[in-house]
């Protein structure tokens, strides 16, 4: 991944309704959601959900499949993992990290 489609991502990410979204999509998993179930789920006016998730298109954090008359939205979990490879790309500069610690916990050993 590169800088500027990090960047890109960090930024449409950098929004709360925008990161609800993005986070519902991902446990929704593989089979998507209509807009307006999303819009439902998260109690968001249609008109507003469809402006962040066009924000998630651009970015390419969501897919869209149409489907007869609906688009289905999902995580495109490539780019999701793309981007925490590129955060976490030279964590602790190569010595043991271990991302299972608790949050209140440092997670790279090296602090």
């Amino acid at each position: 991944m590169t800088e500027d489609r990090a960047v890109a991502a960090l930024a449409a990410l950098a929004h709360p309704q925008r990161l609800r979204v993005f986070r519902a999509l991902v446990v929704a998993g593989p089979a998507g959601l209509l807009p307006s179930v999303l819009a439902e789920q998260l109690g968001v006016a249609r008109n507003a959900m469809s402006f962040h998730l066009k924000e998630l298109a651009r970015a390419e954090l969501v897919t869209i499949e149409q489907q007869g008359r609906n688009l289905i939205y999902r995580a495109a979990f490539p780019q999701m993992n793309g981007l925490l490879g590129y955060l976490t790309e030279h964590c602790c500069e190569g010595s043991g990290c271990d991302a299972a610690l608790p949050a209140d916990k440092p997670v790279c050993m090296a602090v």
